[in-house]
């Protein structure tokens, strides 16, 4: 049984928080009555958030509370699910192991990490762990979705892939935003405690804000300018941007000259792409292009980001790398109002990243498709083939964490038809759900309201140099913590027997592993922090991070228990410019001009050069009250109007003789969905627009959602549609066809 924490106990107790759920990391104040939550408001007094919620967050309690979260291991037999206890539940893990390892051997395990895995306390600190020790060599995840062509163009070009630059709209004059909608995503990659709000002050303060996209976002509403582009053309126009920044010689490098490794090369090699040869492909006006070159070179200080919707695409990789160089001709990299490097007070992507930062670039193919793996990854899309193609090293044993690919994935009708075909499958997730319902067991995530926490996933993307430190409101007292099921897993997946497997010996080995890293002599540490878990590797982040007392030596320095004697929170200042600190590469120098990049380029050209402007792409979308494929048992935040409709263009309803609310099947060459059609101008003619995660179809176990099914984009996501240079999956620019139903 979940029980409250002590404090937790009276009626009417104020439980104070950080929402875990994205970079916004808003202070909320939860009121209790026994052990339920009656009521969530925006904590003022939070230093960070300042009084700032939205939607989602207030909805935390709900999600504690529904009523089909898991709260016990289940193990299915047949079609029927039965709760379990944690010891059988492993039991019969390991009898399914053995049994695929005897048969297959290790090439037959597999692994799919969610995005969501990197906000729990535990999960996001003990993933690294369970991938060691399962010793899995295929690794899939939703990087390969929606994220690798940042990770992989920061690596080229800095040497370590979560160095991504992050925009300063609190001090800039210029925002370009590419294929981001804070709005919405209130800041993806760009943790900001209230983004829209700083877009306004920007604009206030007498800034100018320019959104590029082909849909009129509710953040291009508030701009000072929409450039509606055609999806997959981003890499296109900035290569245009440079061309024209060249030729004007409106190139400024500054303090960037020295750092700095293949400018001639770069401007050579963009001399091809004038904004004529590109407009048609881009959608824009040459003169659009030059003003938008001009506009981000006369600017003082100028923040370029781009995010999902310039990864999600066929040139991600490409739109990636030249967002930055953009910023890098314009002396608008690491300083003050362009795009910077935060400086974090617990550095945890350096000691516990979801994947190696030092994994090669290619890595060897995959085993049907033959596809280059990419820092540690394969494209999220191969993994169905993978599953049911036989041949020796065919996926028959595969752990999903926290994630749900059969609606995440493209070509996701295939995966579901797939993963019946496993002899072993175990989730970590809190629902029995579209993936998990697959699954032979399933072990239960604790709430995110029963364990502490400290964002991960947020401070390295965020300007401020700050922490804060919640406590759990619930302790459940009948499970064993999430880090101990974690390191029990792994070992098991490893070939281990529960009889030979020492969770603090595990974890002792592991935290010794980062003490090395950070140069702590680990008898020193382990005396100091004796305490098993992932608090005690958040304090090492902490004392050895740069505000950090580096256990002792530093007496002024900080340590954890400053974080929980300040509930609201702790501020140490805006990032400052790092240098050549910040760059990792083999020459020591930012690589604008790399070979992963270039042999992308004739792909580029044949594109622009073999254009075929007929026809509807589709190009996806999300809501603010949306978590990707999740939150949608939640009632309050699917009631309403419908949201899962298909935006078209008014000029394109007229030709397909549709009306606002027809339903119409929208076809491509991997699936077909039946939608409710949404007229409106807030869109490029010639593009639709599906938001992405719905689709809830197979929800028996999902009450609310499955009331509110929607539709699954990814049906309609090609397989086989991916950037080259990364692997990542193609959701933007899918050509499709639609048909009115009578």
């Amino acid at each position: 049984m979940t029980v409250q924490s002590s404090e937790a106990k009276d009626a009417a107790v104020i439980s104070r928080r950080v929402c875990p759920l994205c970079e916004g990391m808003c202070g909320i104040n939860l009121t209790l009555e026994g052990d339920q939550v009656v009521k969530i408001q925006p904590d003022k007094n939070n230093i960070w958030s300042q009084g700032h919620v939205c939607p989602k967050g207030t909805q935390l309690g709900a999600l504690h509370h529904d009523p089909d979260r898991l709260k016990q291991p289940m193990i299915r037999e047949g079609d029927q699910w039965r709760e379990a206890s944690w010891d059988e539940a492993f039991e019969r893990i390991e009898y399914l192991v053995a049994g695929v390892r005897k048969k297959y051997g290790i090439d037959a395990f597999a692994a799919y990490m969610g995005n969501m895995s990197g906000k729990g306390f535990s999960s996001s600190r003990y993933m690294m762990l369970l991938i060691q020790q399962a010793k899995l060599k295929r690794m899939f995840s939703s990087s390969t979705v929606d994220q690798l062509p940042k990770n992989l163009s920061s690596h080229i070009l800095f040497g370590n892939m979560w160095k991504i630059p992050i925009p300063d709209i609190d001090h800039c004059d210029l925002f370009v935003i590419m294929g981001g909608n804070p709005a919405a995503s209130k800041g993806s990659i760009f943790a900001h405690r209230d983004a829209m709000k700083g877009i306004r002050d920007l604009r206030k303060r007498g800034g100018k804000v320019i959104v590029i996209d082909p849909v009129k976002t509710q953040t291009a509403q508030q701009a000072d300018q929409w450039l509606p582009i055609k999806p997959g053309a981003d890499a296109a126009l900035l290569l245009a941007v440079a061309h024209v920044l060249f030729a004007e010689n409106k190139v400024k490098l500054g303090h960037l000259e020295p750092l700095l490794k293949g400018v001639d090369e770069l401007k050579t090699l963009v001399e091809q792409y004038s904004p004529e040869r590109v407009a048609d492909f881009c959608g824009l006006e040459a003169a659009q292009i030059r003003q938008l070159a001009l506009t981000i070179a006369n600017a003082p200080k100028a923040a370029i980001y781009g995010r999902i919707g310039t990864c999600t695409q066929a040139f991600g990789t490409l739109a990636s790398w030249l967002v930055d160089v953009i910023a890098i001709l314009t002396a608008n990299l690491d300083c003050v109002g362009g795009s910077m490097w935060s400086t974090q007070v617990a550095p945890h992507l350096d000691l516990t990243p979801p994947y190696p930062s030092n994994a090669p670039i290619v890595a060897p193919p995959i085993r049907v498709r033959g596809v280059n793996g990419v820092l540690g990854q394969y494209p999220a899309s191969c993994l169905a083939e993978e599953i049911d193609t036989a041949g020796e090293g065919q996926i028959k044993a595969l752990l999903t964490l926290a994630s749900n690919p059969v609606l995440s994935t493209p070509g996701s009708q295939r995966l579901e038809e797939a993963l019946p075909q496993l002899e072993c499958m175990v989730s970590l997730d809190i629902y029995i759900n579209e993936t998990t319902r697959h699954a032979h067991v399933i072990l239960p995530s604790p709430s995110l309201l029963e364990q502490p926490h400290w964002d991960v996933w947020a401070w390295p993307w965020c300007l401020t140099s700050g922490g804060h430190y919640s406590p759990a409101t619930f302790v459940p007292l009948d499970r064993p913590e999430e880090w101990e099921v974690m390191a029990r897993l792994g070992a098991i997946l490893g070939g281990k027997t529960s009889a030979e497997i020492d969770v603090n010996e595990i974890d002792n080995a592991y935290f010794a592993q980062m003490c090395d890293q950070v140069g702590i002599q680990q008898d020193h540490a382990f005396a100091l922090m004796p305490q098993n878990g992932p608090e005690r590797i958040l304090d090492l982040c902490i004392r050895t991070g740069p505000f950090g007392d580096r256990l002792g030596e530093n007496p002024n320095g900080l340590t954890l228990q400053h974080f929980k004697d300040a509930p609201d929170g702790l501020l140490f200042g805006h990032a400052k410019p790092q240098g050549a600190a910040a760059i990792s590469t083999p020459s020591g120098k930012i690589e604008l001009v790399h070979s992963h990049f270039i042999n992308d380029l004739p792909r580029l050209n044949r594109a622009i050069d073999e254009q075929d402007g007929t026809g509807l792409l589709l190009v996806s979308r999300r809501h603010l009250g949306s978590m990707n494929s999740w939150m949608h048992n939640i009632d309050k935040l699917v009631r309403g109007k419908e949201r899962c409709t298909l935006q078209m263009h008014p000029l394109d309803a007229t030709a397909a003789a549709v009306s606002d609310g027809d339903q119409v099947v929208v076809a491509s060459e991997s699936g077909r969905v039946t939608a409710t059609v949404e007229i409106t101008n807030k869109i490029r003619q010639g593009i639709v627009c599906l938001p992405h995660g719905w689709g809830h179809h197979s929800s028996e176990h999902l009450h609310v959602a499955q009331q509110h099914p929607g539709v699954n984009i990814n049906q309609l996501s090609p397989g086989r549609m991916v950037d080259e240079a990364s692997g990542n999956a193609v959701l933007n620019g899918i050509p499709i066809t639609l048909e009115k139903i009578a």
